[in-house]
C-alpha cells in the first residue's frame, strides 16, 4: 500500500517578467492512509542561488539570515527524492504550483525529479465537493472557517494544517451525505460567508497565500507538470468521502 505524503514549499516571489520562483523551504509529513496519522516528518530551509531574492521581511519569519545559513537544494535532493518518490502526493494547490517547483529544482541540478504514484490536490478536490461555503478555499480561509487558527506560511505547519482541514471537510461531507434533508450541503451555503472567526483572519502572509491558492484557479484547468500516464491515479476524485479517495490511491 502506497503511503501518502503531504508536502508544501515556500518560495521567493517572482516579481518581474522572466523571473522565477526559488524554493526556500520544503516540508513534508508521511501519513498512514488507513489511520490518517503522521508517521514521519521532514522540514528544511533551502538557500537559493541569490540571497537577495529573499524578501528582507516576510510575515512567515523566513529571513535572509536564516536562509543564508541553510543548505542548498542539491544538498537536500537525495532526502527530498526519498520522501516524494513512489508515494501519493497530497497538498493544497500542488498541481498548479508545488509540483512545478519540485520539477524545476531537480532540473536545476541535472537530476530527474521524483515521480508520484498519484496526486491529490485538496484545492481541486474541495472545489466541487465542499463548494464555496468557505469562501475562496484558500488554506488560510479554510483553517479560519473550522477554527483551526491562522495559517503560518511555514511548510511543516502548513502541511499539518492541510491534513486537519481535510479531516474536518470529510467529516462535514459524511454527515451531510447521511442526512441530506436535515443538514444543508454546499448548495445552501452563502458565497459571502467566508469564516466563523472572520476577525481572526489576519492578512499577514498574503503574498504567499495568493501565490499558493489563487482564486482564479477555481473552475479553471491547468496542465500538470507530469504526464498523466505517469501519475497512476491522477483523478478529479468525485466521491463524497475524501479519505476513501486517499485509501484507493494508496492501494493503487
Amino acid at each position: 500500500m502506497a503511503e501518502l505524503v503531504f508536502f508544501d514549499i515556500e518560495t521567493t516571489a517572482a516579481v518581474g517578467r522572466g523571473q522565477r520562483f526559488w524554493v526556500v523551504e520544503f516540508g513534508s509529513i508521511v501519513v498512514c492512509p488507513k489511520k490518517l496519522v503522521e508517521v514521519e516528518s521532514f522540514c528544511s530551509l533551502i538557500r537559493p542561488p541569490d540571497i537577495s531574492l529573499v524578501a528582507p521581511t516576510r510575515p512567515s519569519g523566513i529571513t535572509r539570515e536564516a536562509v543564508a545559513a541553510a543548505p542548498m537544494f542539491e544538498e537536500l535532493a537525495d532526502r527530498v527524492f526519498e520522501i516524494l518518490n513512489g508515494r501519493v502526493w497530497v497538498g493544497h494547490n500542488i498541481k498548479r504550483f508545488d509540483c512545478h517547483r519540485i520539477k524545476e529544482a531537480f532540473a536545476d541540478i541535472g537530476r530527474p525529479p521524483p515521480e508520484p504514484t498519484g496526486v491529490i490536490d485538496s484545492l481541486e478536490v474541495l472545489t466541487p465537493e465542499f463548494g464555496r461555503r468557505a469562501g475562496d478555499l484558500k488554506m488560510a480561509t479554510l483553517a479560519s472557517y473550522f477554527g483551526l487558527g491562522q495559517q503560518k506560511h511555514r511548510s511543516l505547519d502548513d502541511v499539518r494544517l492541510n491534513l486537519e482541514v481535510l479531516k474536518h471537510c470529510a467529516a462535514v461531507l459524511l454527515l451531510e451525505s447521511k442526512l441530506p434533508q436535515i443538514l444543508p450541503g454546499k448548495d445552501h451555503g452563502s458565497p459571502s460567508m467566508v469564516t466563523r472567526s472572520k476577525a481572526n483572519n489576519v492578512r499577514s502572509g498574503e503574498e504567499e497565500a495568493s501565490r499558493k491558492s489563487p482564486v482564479s484557479y477555481l473552475g479553471s484547468s491547468r496542465a500538470a507538470p507530469y504526464q498523466k500516464g505517469r501519475l497512476g491515479k491522477m483523478l478529479p476524485l468525485q466521491s463524497l468521502s475524501l479519505f476513501r479517495r486517499m485509501k484507493s490511491q494508496s492501494n493503487g
